[in-house]
């Protein structure tokens, strides 16, 4: 077995940011298992130092055409022959890419410090549904040697990746299968991850869904990952990978810097002109009117948007699907309930309005809606009875007398706070609740293990 790690380079070595997207396919590959296979042959061929964790952006998870979940991959490196890691990383690309099953994959290259304007074009692309003109544009104007199969699609994520700034990011250790075993079914121990969750929480995340008993860490198509776990630091998920019985031998690992868990893509307000259709965001309004449940038992109720004049702007329609675990909450709301929703917006279809599809509800505040009761007796506590249509109220323990019925507030199951799907319907991106108000800062020094490729003896 052998296992290959690096580090930061010194000396006069050239930073080259490396961007690679849409490699995979819904039939097989995967692009973060390419990002493993070139940072693990640069690493061995001494070509690279590393900047950096590898980068695992994940994008906006509305895009239509979009595998799994939307994950760019980028590297940063140091190096002193920029030109033979660009050859060996379109090289990767052109033999690995599942093109012949509608991948489209691009790689940008970016020699020296990054661009402003491509950290703001990595903060759309979380968020909005980016043309491939515009990538192309960027790269044009700063220099961006590029490399496209297929209609090039991927060359948005390959820019994002580049230039997209984490603020608070998290990581994701990625276990991958050896060849021969892409395809076949996972045997990864459920017991084994629940233990490990039990053990490293909070410092993993979404390993495990305890409501549903479920093991959350495998993916369930035939690329080449065998299990993922999400967490805020390197030490843990290494010593939380070791410990999860894998069921099979392992070709390798490699550790990612992530948006995963952040809830960036739902930072984006959403106004009347930018909640089209595939757009990610939130609205924050006040309910227009009683939820309505539909077949399935989805709730489905609009927001008007806070602060707006009445009537000025059309209220967001909005969906909360039972899948979701919110569609109780949402048909518990009532009109005035001051709230925030985020999801995406989902195009309309016939018979099917425009909606956002909510990821999350927030119940920032709750309306009081009041009802005409009878009223209570003061001296026994009991509710009066009425004497006949305008003869008021007496109460038959006591005789004390009432003249008209009394307003009272009609109670609510509902609560103000934060409502959020089972861990096992959470998005990669979605902030799960242990990670609210939490802000981590990865560093890197190259202390940990974070790569490894292995080699398994034949018996020769």
């Amino acid at each position: 077995m052998r296992a290959a790690g690096g580090g930061k380079n010194g000396g006069g070595a050239t930073l080259l940011s490396i961007g690679i997207d849409d490699t995979d396919s819904a039939e097989g590959m995967c692009t973060t298992y390419l990002g493993f296979m070139l940072a693990a042959e640069l690493l061995e061929k001494g070509e690279a130092g590393f900047a950096s964790y590898p980068r695992l952006v994940r994008l906006n998870p509305n895009v239509p055409w979009r595998t799994r979940g939307n994950g760019a991959v980028g590297l940063r490196v140091l190096t002193d022959d920029p030109g033979a890691v660009k050859e060996r990383a379109i090289g990767l690309v052109r033999r690995c890419s599942d093109v012949k099953n509608g991948a489209n994959p691009a790689v940008a290259f970016c020699e020296g410090e990054v661009p402003a304007e491509l950290a703001a074009f990595g903060r759309a692309a979380l968020w909005r549904l980016l043309p491939r003109a515009r990538a192309l544009e960027a790269a044009e104007r700063h220099g961006l040697e590029t490399f496209r199969m297929g209609n090039g699609r991927g060359l948005v994520g390959a820019v994002s990746a580049i230039g997209y700034e984490f603020g608070d990011s998290t990581l994701e250790i990625l276990a991958y299968r050896e060849r021969g075993r892409f395809g076949t079914a996972r045997a990864v121990s459920p017991e084994s991850v629940r233990l490990m969750h039990e053990r490293t929480r909070p410092r993993t995340f979404n390993s495990y869904d305890e409501e549903k008993r479920r093991a959350l860490v495998s993916p369930r198509g035939p690329d080449p990952v065998l299990y993922g776990i999400r967490g805020e630091d390197p030490a843990v998920l290494l010593a939380a990978s070791r410990s999860v019985d894998a069921g099979e031998p392992l070709a390798g690992y490699m550790m990612f810097q992530s948006n995963q868990g952040t809830g960036d893509h739902l930072a984006h307000e959403l106004g009347e002109r930018d909640a089209v259709p595939h757009a990610s965001g939130t609205v924050t309004g006040t309910v227009s009117g009683p939820p309505r449940v539909g077949p399935g038992g989805h709730a489905y109720f609009e927001v008007a948007a806070a602060g707006a004049p009445a009537g000025s702007r059309p209220p967001v329609r909005c969906a909360a699907y039972k899948e979701s675990g919110l569609a109780g909450c949402a048909a518990a709301m009532r009109g005035g309930d001051a709230v925030r929703a985020g999801g995406g917006i989902r195009r309309a279809a016939a018979g099917h309005p425009r909606v956002l599809n909510a990821e999350f509800l927030e119940i920032l505040d709750l309306a009081r809606p009041t009802r005409e009761a009878n009223p209570a007796c003061g001296r026994c506590a009991k509710r009066m009875k009425s004497k006949g249509a305008g003869q008021g109220f007496k109460c038959i323990k006591c005789g004390s007398r009432a003249g008209s019925k009394v307003a009272e507030a009609v109670p609510r199951r509902l609560r103000r706070g934060l409502y959020l799907p089972p861990a096992s319907a959470q998005r990669h991106l979605a902030r799960p609740l242990q990670r609210q108000g939490v802000t981590n800062a990865v560093g890197f020094d190259g202390s940990v293990a974070w790569i490894g490729r292995f080699e398994v003896d034949s018996g020769e």
